[in-house]
């Protein structure tokens, strides 16, 4: 009796350990590391597909991880259009993402996508990532959240700067430093923060 006992309480341990694994989201992408996916084709508001290898240039690829109506990203957006018409002046490609795949009946879905786009006056491509694919692999949690690539593999990740509250406060600009440091081909001397941020909103 013991002994069934023993075999039950493990069996249900073990049980319980694999729906937690099951149900956790893979841990943020290290410094060096490849694009995650890099080959995934996503829908972007123009209509077309595109991959992050497809975006990504000889300089380098910024992925943002984003959405239409978080109030950090509304607090942002200034910052992020200003500093992805920087990486295209650059010849850094650029896309945003948005991973809010529980809200897509909602105010992320496709159609708001393509409004928001459009008032934004994007010159990047922002995307759908169906089913929060790319997020998962990139272990992205939080809207803005930013990577960083260069040829090499990823080189910063985190928040924009150090105040998403308010821009007037910023002292240090993270996301800009790292895109200049790429610029002369040098490490960023502030290679990985904190994002602060809405939850990405995924499909449990």
């Amino acid at each position: 009796m013991k002994k069934r006992f023993t075999i039950a309480i493990l069996i249900t341990t073990g049980a319980f350990l694999l729906s937690f694994i099951n149900l956790s989201h893979a841990p943020e992408i290290s410094l060096n590391s490849p694009i995650p996916l890099s080959s995934e084709k996503l829908k972007t508001v123009s209509g077309k597909e595109v991959s992050l290898s497809d975006v990504k240039t000889k300089k380098g690829l910024l992925v943002i991880f984003s959405c239409n109506t978080c109030p950090y990203v509304k607090l942002s957006e200034v910052r992020i259009k200003t500093l992805t018409d920087y990486c295209l002046k650059q010849e850094i490609g650029c896309i945003i993402l948005n991973s809010n795949e529980a809200e897509r009946s909602e105010d992320d879905s496709y159609d708001a996508m393509i409004k928001y786009a459009q008032s934004q006056k994007f010159s990047c491509d922002y995307a759908i990532d169906n089913n929060s694919k790319l997020a998962d692999a990139f272990g992205a949690t939080r809207t803005p959240q930013c990577f960083l690539f260069t040829d090499k593999g990823l080189v910063y990740k985190g928040a924009i700067d150090d105040n998403v509250k308010d821009a007037s406060l910023v002292k240090s600009t993270y996301l800009k430093d790292a895109i200049d440091a790429l610029l002369k081909s040098e490490t960023p001397k502030i290679q990985e923060t904190k994002s602060i941020g809405c939850t990405i909103k995924r499909i449990e």
